[in-house]
């Protein structure tokens, strides 16, 4: 059956054939990779250059024939309502609270005489002072303290486009992958630049650059991250983490002995843009990290690439969209969000009861990421929420800022437009 076929066309399709004697059946063969629905797969996708291999991962970047030798999962905190927020303040209020439950928690395991008790059947469940994970649980029985430090608060990706603050630690994220080394410090995330990437079955390739610390989910599934630069955990050893291997490949390929390594790094993020690169091989991308072709016009692709990068990561000083407000002067003036609303025409967007914005460029929902364009990710992230089981909100408002969501908007929808128009006049990948 078709893969995006609803409920009812496969009620229908099942309805026609009756029984297994009416499927008109086809036969299938695993590819050398082991996988057996291969249709849509194109051979040349394994001619070329894998930008990171699980080999060249294992081998800490001694294995070269790959363009980076360290490639990382975002973060994974496995309580995302506690570890992050758009509030610096409400975070640390809140993740004081996680802290002060485990480790009163922690004492009490300590203090227990009946060592056959189970962790599971040992801790205290409520959901308004802590959210357990099997590795908090392991931490426990290790009787590992937590300490605060309020410089583990960091400013990270949560989603396209949407920062949030995160609680970085070591015992109260699951999983931190390879980001203590990627951005160890504040003064590395003024130097450092990420490329991240979903691979998944059910959501469309996404590619999208950040110079913060991404969560797992950034696009809306897991996916990888490509650093230029990996570091010790305390901000020294600088080291480039693009193979020398590749850039000796690069030069040689386009006899260009000027290109570096940032325009490699910048060729890759224009040509994971490309139209037909990702229609062509959207599903070899669905299973497994991108592959790199050689395009002819090398430059082209780095300068769009590094183009794309400037404006992707500093969206919030990109020139606002004129867009048309209408505001309700029934309403007191009010910048304050609680959730926004497109029209059906996607022509306008209701901001609250006050502001309406209006004349919406079509245009702008072309640039998307996975499953929706930049300004609905806005649309999906900014509003004020609040977790059911904590009662933790988490609210987008500024209060410092009134206006920093209505300038965001018209800011991503400039960034989108732009956006659109680079990748529309990429250089072709064919001679």
């Amino acid at each position: 059956m078709g893969e995006f076929w609803r409920k009812e066309e496969k009620y229908a399709y099942l309805e026609k054939c009756q029984h297994l004697g009416g499927v008109d059946w086809q036969e299938i063969k695993p590819d050398k990779k082991n996988t057996w629905l291969t249709e849509g797969l194109q051979a040349d996708f394994e001619t070329f250059i894998p930008m990171g291999s699980k080999e060249t991962k294992a081998a800490k970047g001694k294995v070269t024939d790959t363009i980076f030798k360290l490639f990382s999962n975002g973060v994974k905190t496995n309580r995302d309502v506690w570890a992050y927020n758009f509030n610096p303040d409400e975070l640390a209020e809140n993740i004081q609270q996680a802290i002060a439950t485990y480790n009163e928690q922690v004492r009490k395991w300590q203090g227990c005489q009946d060592k056959s008790v189970k962790v599971d059947d040992f801790v205290t469940y409520d959901d308004t002072k802590i959210s357990w994970s099997s590795t908090l649980k392991n931490h426990l029985k290790q009787g590992i303290i937590v300490e605060y430090d309020q410089n583990h608060i960091k400013e990270s990706l949560y989603r396209p486009f949407s920062k949030s603050f995160l609680y970085f630690d070591a015992n109260l994220n699951d999983r931190r992958g390879q980001f203590p080394y990627i951005f160890p410090t504040p003064d590395t995330e003024k130097e450092n630049r990420v490329i991240c990437v979903t691979n998944h079955t059910q959501i469309p390739f996404l590619v999208q650059i950040t110079d913060l610390i991404p969560s797992l989910d950034v696009g809306g599934r897991p996916g990888q991250c490509f650093p230029f630069y990996t570091y010790d955990e305390d901000g020294n050893n600088r080291q480039e983490n693009i193979t020398d291997w590749s850039l000796d490949t690069f030069r040689q390929e386009y006899q260009d002995a000027m290109i570096a390594k940032w325009d490699i790094f910048y060729y890759i993020y224009a040509l994971l843009h490309h139209p037909t690169y990702r229609e062509k091989y959207a599903d070899n991308l669905k299973r497994e990290l991108p592959r790199i072709p050689y395009a002819p016009d090398f430059q082209g692709f780095a300068n769009a690439g590094k183009r794309l990068a400037e404006i992707h990561i500093n969206y919030e000083q990109q020139p606002e969209y004129p867009l048309t407000f209408i505001e309700n002067e029934e309403v007191p003036l009010n910048w304050r969000v609680e959730k926004m609303k497109l029209s059906k025409d996607k022509t306008q967007l209701t901001y609250n009861d006050f502001l309406t914005l209006a004349d919406i460029p079509p245009k702008v929902f072309e640039y998307r990421l996975g499953n929706r364009s930049a300004l609905d990710w806005i649309i999906d992230r900014y509003q004020v929420k609040v977790d059911k089981r904590s009662d933790i909100e988490n609210d987008p408002n500024r209060l410092d800022d009134e206006q920093y969501i209505v300038r965001l908007i018209s800011q991503v929808i400039t960034v989108s437009l732009e956006t659109v128009n680079i990748v529309n006049n990429l250089p072709s990948l064919k001679e």
